[in-house]
């Protein structure tokens, strides 16, 4: 099974960019030039506020700022899921800050300031459609299980794999609680950070949240410290091993389903503190936290030392959650891959706000999700057309029969939708075709015999037969030398 799956381009006709021409040209306020990226075109239409063409914008005067122009144009927008819009002001408009050519906000456009000439706002225009659309580096960093390492960059296996559901575990360790007593709301924290960002999240997977506080659990690794700075450092190439013997007191990933994100806040003992973290070349981490990718992220919450040396102890901690949940959600983005990118300084990006994620990363994250879904179906009933090959007596059931029809046209229709630009109907087709083809391939009728192959049924039967096989084979070595004795032996004649 191939699927020839494209990315939204850039595609550019004369007739398009005539009228484009026409607006850098006149300069006319208050005019906005068009751009959707949907259903894999992309095509300009001129809309004048003044004469009322197409439908009526605002005019730039009742736009004093870009974040107010983006609310502002919001309703009047294609909201629909995978499209792209770009409005296109003149050079000498205030919507945008001074020295800012582009910007892109928190929904599904991009205000782009007409300058330079066309040559200059053509690339502009490739510039932030690269920046807010899928593209074929995308594409290579959704399928990066199954793309050869030279073909990739160190970092494009760090995403979380597509899947059905996702566990969120945050977990608070406290290694000395003889000196401190930790106390943390991490109720309210995640519904007050988390449940906003999960909220948004609810299209591309089910999620599910718990917390625990885990006593006298400490870091695999000795932190050294530093007489000039009187702390105790962590360098970078010792973190790898501090989350193994950390994993092993968490035991939440054994008995779940899907993938378990773990965000460790740690409450270093006062043996150890204050403790900070370096990086590779030595400074300082800004946020004192660092992340594993696919496994989660890991916090280093120091306490003030007491004033007194008698202060009576156990001290008691109060969390700052704000502070906290702002590390443990960008390292949420990161690990679903949603890391803002190097832009060029003339670019302005809107934050996404309490939601954690803009609607054209969201849409960025349905792509993605999308074609893994559809290449792990593929994956999925290849490797079971191979097995079922292999075994030539398996009987196959009407029902996994069926489950493999539906996978099949479920994925044919997810290859269809995107073509056509139906970017929620394609991830819910391949959502089902992930499904459909799980369930064929665990049946428990198949199960048995897919792990009971040719070369395990001799492995088994062999230890059986041979001893008896040996007694028998000896007998008839036995009874074929009499026979020839007596065949060699001379007739008696009375």
């Amino acid at each position: 099974m191939r699927c020839a799956i494209a990315a939204p381009r850039l595609r550019r006709r004369q007739h398009w960019l005539q009228p484009l021409h026409e607006v850098l040209e006149q300069g006319i306020a208050g005019e906005l030039l068009f751009l959707r990226l949907a259903q894999q075109r992309t095509r300009f239409a001129l809309c004048q506020s003044k004469t009322g063409i197409g439908v009526k914008f605002p005019t730039l005067a009742v736009l004093p700022s870009s974040p107010e122009a983006d609310a502002a144009l919001y309703p009047l927008q294609d909201t629909t899921l995978g499209s792209l819009t770009m409005y296109v002001v003149p050079e000498t408009s205030s919507v945008l800050p001074q020295g800012i050519s582009v910007y892109v906000g928190k929904h599904r456009s991009a205000l782009l300031r007409a300058g330079g000439g066309l040559a200059a706002l053509q690339a502009r225009l490739r510039e932030v459609t690269q920046l807010m659309s899928f593209t074929a580096a995308s594409i290579a960093a959704a399928l990066s299980d199954r793309v050869p390492d030279g073909q990739l960059g160190p970092d494009a296996r760090r995403n979380l794999k597509s899947s059905l559901g996702y566990e969120i575990t945050f977990s608070l360790l406290n290694p000395d609680p003889k000196s401190h007593t930790v106390d943390w709301d991490i109720e309210g924290a995640v519904n007050r950070f988390v449940k906003p960002v999960l909220d948004k999240l609810s299209l591309v997977a089910n999620f599910s949240v718990d917390s625990q506080i885990l006593y006298y659990a400490v870091l695999g690794v000795t932190p050294r410290y530093d007489k000039e700075s009187s702390s105790f450092l962590l360098s970078a190439h010792s973190l790898p091993h501090v989350i193994n013997p950390v994993e092993a007191r968490l035991g939440s990933s054994a008995a779940s389903l899907y993938p378990v994100l773990n965000f460790l806040l740690y409450v270093p003992e006062r043996s150890h503190s204050p403790l900070y973290i370096q990086d590779k070349d030595g400074a300082p981490v800004s946020t004192n936290a660092f992340h594993s990718p696919r496994w989660g992220g890991i916090m280093v919450y120091n306490v003030e030392a007491p004033a007194s040396p008698q202060a009576s102890l156990p001290v008691h901690v109060d969390v700052d959650m704000a502070r906290v949940m702002e590390v443990f959600l960008a390292q949420l983005r990161l690990l679903f891959g949603l890391s803002r990118e190097e832009v060029p300084p003339e670019f302005l990006l809107e934050s996404p706000g309490n939601e954690g994620l803009a609607d054209w990363e969201l849409d960025h994250l349905l792509w993605a999700h999308t074609v893994e879904n559809i290449a792990t179906v593929s994956t999925t009933l290849t490797s079971l057309a191979q097995l079922l090959d292999k075994i030539g007596n398996i009987v196959i059931k009407d029902d996994v029969a069926s489950e493999v029809y539906q996978a099949v046209a479920s994925v044919q229709s997810a290859v269809t939708e995107l073509s056509l630009g139906h970017l929620l109907a394609a991830f819910q087709a391949s959502k089902e075709a992930v499904t459909c083809s799980e369930r064929a391939f665990f049946d428990p009728s198949l199960l048995h015999l897919l792990y009971f192959p040719d070369d395990q049924k001799f492995a088994i039967y062999i230890p059986l037969f041979l001893p008896m096989a040996v007694p028998i084979l000896l007998s008839l070595a036995k009874i074929v030398r009499e026979t020839r004795l007596r065949k060699k032996e001379p007739t008696k004649i009375d």
